[in-house]
């Protein structure tokens, strides 16, 4: 132990003792004068100081005899800071070109004398939350220490809190955006819990806890991100420059993330965005990183974990998690404690809870496990709540639209690599636009399911109809959020036009019921788009030309805009991202016609109708409650007429003159697509015998094959419903109904009737289709 020189006689007893964190032999000469000029300020209170050992044990022999020698001091870790230069507005934020001479928070002794020489205001010396040995030792003793008079483990415990403390520190000398958590897997496998679970697991599995503990540390630190403040300026300035190279902006609004800071101070948070593109991580880091967040421990899949990304990112925040670890009990085991961690200590998560990106721009169907791991944590009383935040991340334009369309057709997805990542940067070459963040209405646990329950045995169950229904509560807000964009009013409109091309002025007409619309219902915009104004719609217009999602012919007196059938997939991506706003409004057209078209009760008729219809597209859209959703059905008749209920009961002649005054038609532009997918699949398992194979994926190639039959004999719509995404969600409610079961003659009938009710639905879309046609030619009310 090195001892400052005391300033008056060796008999006081030593009451502060500073553990010098040195990292250099110039750190060590500057805590040395700095703990000795503190020892002569100190007239009544004896003052010493002390190296802190190496985290991996090393040299812990004087700080062990310092332990054991029976007094109580007040220990203060120290450490050095060095700060790097500002830079344009002020901030100290590590760029590429201070990665060339190293990293800038731990320069080499050659930048230390210079710093020292040139720039003294950036070296800090910061002094960490001090703790008597005392306390210290009865936390050690908690956490599953042993006897009082021990120091060995006491020692390692000492090591692990200074220097907890002292990032603590740093970061308070830094900023909050660095908050980020040191040394978890040696936290997380030192805690008696972890021990104590890993020891009953090896009795389970009839293994020696040793060997399981060795698993659960390997798996750990596969799982667990690896933060370090440079490496999150770095991968700030990589992040964005990827999206400045093929988007204008990025926009959000300030005050709410303002908002997002304050309930951070508090709970752990859990950023949930929608999933559309892989610039969606690097976009949200950013926004946090502007507004001086700390970045979120992102559960990224460990096919992104290659070189170089998967090391930058890990750093910056990302851990990875295997994609399939459903019957390795050891690996959840390490997940369930690094999330308990990550919630314990208020750190935020970030999870895509659809899974995947959308292929299809819808949102997808939501995954429970890590949603489940995080609802488990709070129950057992890891935090007083934690708070799931949607988020919408929108975009004028993708640039991996080309990429989902292959996929869509039923092409394999390309793996993800460094070649994959350059082709990447090759697409972000074009413009696309701008980047839209809004976020959703906050949804706290603590509200939702009530109070924590601590001590109750862990359980993330993901068929707890709790974790699903706040899953779905979630989406749905994810939708609220959605911002509605020209380009997808502008693929709405063309899409419905079939496979007419329409000029600027009749796509003007198109779209402006749909903009009334869109005002009347008051939903979120990027931006107004007015239908009038000629030159606002050319550069939509030109902004998907020039990415192939439609196609302009010049050649005569005015341009003509259409898509193609090549382009169909393509632009009902942008479509599908906003088509959730307007599938209540086509459900009410096609109840209004069931309505007009029944001998009995119509106003029941018309609920009945709409129940179903919510039935059979339940897997594309996250619709309300039975109840709201009545009362939305309700509200969206009324938008049309408010004495809709009278008009029902006045008898067919009535209800179609109501449908012909709906402003805008909606069925033949939401539901067609999906109607159409559905017809395939229906088709597709009347022809099967009841004993013929109906795996799913054995079925694909048929429903491929018969959509492009059905497709050439204008039986489908347009080649954008022969989409893999639709097919699967249409099997996936045909296994729901029981039509993929072995059966027999019962099972044929009850495919039969599916297929007849499909068709029935596509027959009422294909009326709706012809009075939008009547309508573009004048014979039916503008």
């Amino acid at each position: 132990m090195l001892r400052a020189k005391p300033s008056v006689s060796d008999s006081r007893e030593p009451a502060v003792v500073f553990l010098l964190d040195a990292r250099s032999p110039i750190e060590r000469r500057l805590l040395r004068r700095w703990a000795e000029e503190q020892s002569r300020r100190s007239a009544d209170t004896q003052v010493d100081y002390l190296e802190l050992p190496s985290l991996r044990g090393k040299g812990t022999e004087r700080l062990e005899a310092r332990l054991a020698a029976g007094d109580d001091p007040l220990l203060q870790p120290v450490r050095v800071v060095w700060l790097h230069e500002r830079e344009e507005g002020g901030e100290r934020a590590a760029t590429w070109k201070h990665v060339l001479f190293g990293d800038p928070r731990d320069p080499n002794w050659i930048r230390q004398l210079w710093i020292l020489r040139r720039a003294p205001e950036r070296c800090r010396i910061v002094l960490a939350e001090p703790a008597r040995l005392s306390e210290l030792r009865e936390r050690w003793r908690l956490a599953g220490g042993y006897d009082h008079g021990l120091t060995g483990g006491l020692v390692e415990f000492v090591v692990r809190q200074a220097t907890l403390a002292l990032e603590r520190a740093e970061r308070r000398e830094r900023g909050s955006r660095y908050k980020v958590p040191r040394l978890v897997p040696e936290e997380i496998l030192g805690r008696p819990a972890f021990r104590g679970a890993v020891a009953q697991l090896a009795r389970r599995l009839g293994r020696t806890e040793a060997s399981v503990l060795r698993e659960a540390a390997r798996d750990l630190r596969e799982i667990a991100a690896a933060h370090s403040p440079t490496m999150i300026d770095l991968a700030t300035h990589l992040f964005r420059y990827l999206y400045r190279r093929g988007y204008r902006a990025l926009r959000y609004d300030r005050t709410k993330v303002e908002e997002i800071a304050r309930v951070l101070q508090r709970y752990p948070v859990a950023f949930l965005p929608t999933h559309r593109s892989n610039l969606d991580h690097p976009v949200l880091h950013v926004v946090l990183h502007e507004c001086g967040l700390p970045p979120t421990h992102t559960a990224g899949g460990i096919n992104m974990n290659f070189f170089p990304i998967g090391p930058v990112v890990r750093r910056a925040g990302v851990f990875f998690i295997r994609r399939s670890f459903k019957d390795d009990e050891v690996y959840k085991l390490v997940l369930r404690h690094y999330i308990d961690y990550l919630i314990e200590k208020r750190f935020s998560l970030e999870w895509y809870l659809e899974g995947g990106r959308s292929r299809s721009g819808k949102l997808l169907p939501p995954r429970f496990g890590l949603l489940a791991y995080v609802v488990d944590a709070y129950r057992r009383g890891k935090s007083e709540d934690v708070v799931l935040l949607p988020i919408s991340i929108a975009y004028d334009q993708i640039q991996d639209v080309t990429e989902y369309v292959t996929e869509q057709k039923g092409g394999r997805k390309e793996p993800e690599s460094f070649r994959w990542f350059l082709r990447m940067l090759r697409r972000l070459r074009r413009r696309y636009g701008d980047i839209h963040v809004r976020f959703g209405v906050p949804l706290s646990l603590a509200e939702t399911i009530g109070p924590p329950e601590p001590g109750s045995p862990p359980n993330p169950d993901e068929r707890s109809l709790v974790v699903q229904k706040i899953a779905f509560e979630v989406c749905r807000r994810m939708n609220e959020a959605t911002p509605v964009t020209p380009v997808s009013l502008v693929t709405l409109a063309l899409l419905g036009a079939g496979d007419r091309a329409l000029t600027l002025e009749e796509l003007g007409r198109s779209l402006r019921n749909v903009v009334d619309y869109v005002r009347r219902k008051n939903l979120p915009t990027t931006a107004q788009l007015d239908p009038d104004d000629v030159e606002a719609l050319r550069a939509v217009l030109d902004a998907l030309c020039e990415n192939g999602v439609a196609t302009c012919f010049a050649e005569g007196p005015e341009p003509v805009y259409a898509i193609g059938p090549e382009q169909q997939l393509a632009a009902a991506y942008y479509r599908n991202t906003v088509i959730h706003f307007f599938v209540t409004g086509a459900i009410c057209e096609l109840a209004l016609l069931r309505a007009a078209e029944t001998t009995g009760e119509r106003l029941r008729a018309f609920f009945d109708e709409g129940l179903r219809l919510r039935d059979l597209f339940k897997f594309e859209f996250f619709f309300s409650d039975r109840q709201t959703f009545l009362e939305e059905l309700r509200a969206e008749a009324a938008l049309h007429d408010p004495d809709w209920q009278a008009v029902l009961e006045l008898g067919p002649g009535e209800i179609h003159a109501l449908v012909r005054r709906i402003r805008p038609f909606l069925a033949h532009r939401v539901l067609r697509p999906f109607a159409d997918a559905y017809r395939v699949v229906a088709d597709v398992l009347a022809r099967l015998g009841p004993s013929d194979p109906v795996e799913p994926e054995s079925l694909l190639p048929r429903c491929f094959a018969l959509a492009k039959q059905y497709v050439l004999q204008r039986r489908v719509r347009s080649t954008e419903s022969a989409s893999k995404a639709l097919f699967e969600t249409g099997l996936r409610l045909a296994r729901n109904r029981g039509l993929l079961e072995p059966g027999g003659e019962e099972l044929r009938e009850r495919r039969a009737a599916f297929a007849e009710e499909v068709l029935d639905v596509v027959r009422r879309i294909e009326l709706m289709e012809a009075l939008a046609a009547a309508r573009r030619s004048g014979l039916v009310e503008v």
